[in-house]
């Protein structure tokens, strides 16, 4: 029989730890029953769902709460929304963090996308078609240009920097400038002959948005029907970021979770990486200062020219 002077003791223990640890008589999923991951909108809305499903039913399971799937209809849509507290996770393009980061949404980048050579960096790339006779982005004056998104890196904030380096004022060179509202739409764009040429992301020759059309069996998108005429400098890959005012026990279950996927779901990690990406890695903000300095100088030239 356990003494009874050693029960009271245990409980005045007990008593004493939970009012020096408010916090542990609470567990974060009391306040947090279901957490809510989007993404910008890079792909189609059916490509978002087909790939991120498996991955939000994995961190559901490892987290212990329902994950659900916001689709959003544009970049804005993940800023705005965590900037209301209604999205806890949040998948960006390095610009569209950035310009969270600089609005003053309070999140943290904690995971980055690391490309299958290990890259922690892509392109930005002007396609125009192969048949087409452009060689230069200079050969088309007059002609179209599609941009993805006024908040997306690689269609819009990078190719903004490079055109004004090559002295062109984009809305005075090209006939008309046409945001698509995603990189799919804007290589639909350019099949369909709306633009002349469209900026895109671009890892490698075996990564990239339009490899991975392809790859969907996308009628009349061949990568082989289309040439690069311009490459960007390196950018920083895509970071995932969380409310910055989430209990730390909760960002350190969603980080082992991103982090571990590969290892304790690979079915739903293939699914999302289709075989072109490693297992997510540690990241700071630190290492998106360079394009917090990228968008606020194309915000300059902007109102400079406005």
């Amino acid at each position: 029989m356990i003494d009874r002077r050693l029960m009271l003791g245990l409980a005045a223990a007990a008593a004493l730890s939970l009012a020096v640890h408010p916090g542990a008589a609470q567990s974060w999923k009391s306040s947090y029953p279901e957490l809510i991951l989007a993404v910008i909108p890079a792909e189609n809305a059916s490509g978002v769902v087909e790939r991120y499903t498996p991955l939000t039913e994995y961190l559901g399971k490892q987290l212990g709460v329902p994950v659900q799937l916001k689709v959003v209809a544009d970049y804005a849509g993940v800023i705005e929304g965590q900037r209301a507290g209604q999205i806890h996770i949040g998948y960006y393009g390095p610009a569209s963090y950035a310009r969270a980061y600089v609005t003053g949404v309070k999140i943290e980048p904690f995971a980055v996308e690391v490309a299958s050579d290990g890259s922690k960096a892509y392109h930005s790339v002007f396609y125009v078609k192969k048949d087409s006779p452009y060689q230069k982005v200079e050969d088309l004056k007059g002609k179209n240009l599609g941009l993805v998104d006024p908040n997306s890196t690689s269609g819009n904030n990078v190719p903004r920097f490079v055109l004004n380096s090559m002295q062109i004022e984009p809305d005075k060179f090209f006939g008309k400038v046409i945001y698509t509202g995603s990189h799919e739409n804007a290589i639909f764009a350019l099949k369909d002959g709306t633009v002349d040429m469209c900026a895109n992301w671009w890892n490698n020759e075996d990564v990239s948005n339009l490899k991975r059309m392809e790859s969907k069996g996308i009628p009349g998108v061949k990568y082989s029907d289309y040439r690069i005429i311009y490459t960007s400098a390196p950018i920083v890959n895509s970071p995932i970021a969380y409310l910055s005012d989430l209990p730390e026990d909760l960002k350190k279950a969603i980080r082992e979770a991103f982090y571990n996927a590969e290892k304790n779901d690979k079915a739903a990690f293939d699914k999302f990486s289709e075989g072109k990406f490693l297992p997510w890695a540690p990241v700071t903000h630190k290492e998106y200062e360079p394009v917090v300095e990228l968008i606020k100088f194309v915000d300059a030239l902007r109102k400079k020219k406005s």
